[in-house]
């Protein structure tokens, strides 16, 4: 299904401001100041799968081609690290759900409120990812990343309109989840192992972690000249060993 990257933007914008920020240390009324004092996070490494087994990367980082399917100038939700991003998040403090009252009863709750779940997002989505490749198997005889585009794209539908029957699983809550992850994953600083290269920065203009932009307050429509820096600057891609 093709989703225009736009409409992609204005959906994700809000989603990529609420990833997980470090818990800096009180800054002392003194200097000098103690380097990192805080606890930044770590930047990825890159490598094996920290949490999906291989299959269920390979159906993430399918997924995450039809949510963000490439172009002539832009790398698709794949090539990107969407999956990547999702698979370090869920290996670490977010697919635990730290920071959430964990405890029951659970219930059904209202929209505002929030996700009411048990299950962590981890939980969620080894569930889902096992049950979304045993419904294409049932109806293609092929689990999800084998599919062709046209296949991928009905089933992803089916998923997002809740007429996909998965075994146990709600297909169209799972749905907005990944939806959310995957725009998260592609926008986010490439410290978290998505937005490779910055690619999603450089097709949006935005300059990413620059000091500041006082020169530039007053300009508006004017494209910002220089290239964008992330957080620990330019991340390598290039396997170790």
């Amino acid at each position: 299904m093709t989703i225009d990257r736009r409409q992609l933007l204005a959906s994700a914008a809000y989603i990529v401001a609420s990833l997980s920020a470090a818990r800096a240390s009180p800054i002392m009324r003194h200097l000098p100041w103690s380097p990192n004092g805080g606890n930044p996070p770590k930047p990825f490494q890159p490598g094996p799968w920290h949490y999906f087994t291989g299959a269920e990367g390979r159906t993430m980082e399918a997924i995450a081609d039809r949510i963000i399917p490439p172009d002539p100038d832009t790398p698709g939700g794949k090539d990107a690290g969407c999956a990547v991003f999702v698979d370090r998040q869920l290996a670490g403090p977010y697919g635990r759900k730290d920071g959430h009252y964990n405890r029951p009863p659970f219930m059904s709750g209202t929209k505002q409120q929030g996700e009411q779940d048990e299950a962590t997002p981890a939980q969620q989505y080894r569930k889902a990812l096992a049950a979304l490749d045993q419904h294409c198997q049932g109806k293609f005889s092929k689990p999800f990343a084998e599919l062709s585009d046209d296949d991928k794209d009905a089933v992803l539908h089916e998923l997002e309109s809740g007429n996909a029957s998965l075994d146990g699983i709600d297909g169209k809550a799972f749905f907005e989840l990944v939806l959310k992850d995957i725009q998260t994953g592609f926008f986010a600083d490439p410290l978290y192992g998505g937005n490779r290269d910055m690619v999603a920065w450089k097709m949006i203009g935005y300059p990413g972690a620059r000091y500041n932009y006082l020169d530039w307050i007053d300009r508006h429509n004017e494209r910002f000249p220089l290239p964008p820096v992330g957080l620990t600057g330019r991340i390598d891609w290039t396997p170790k060993g």
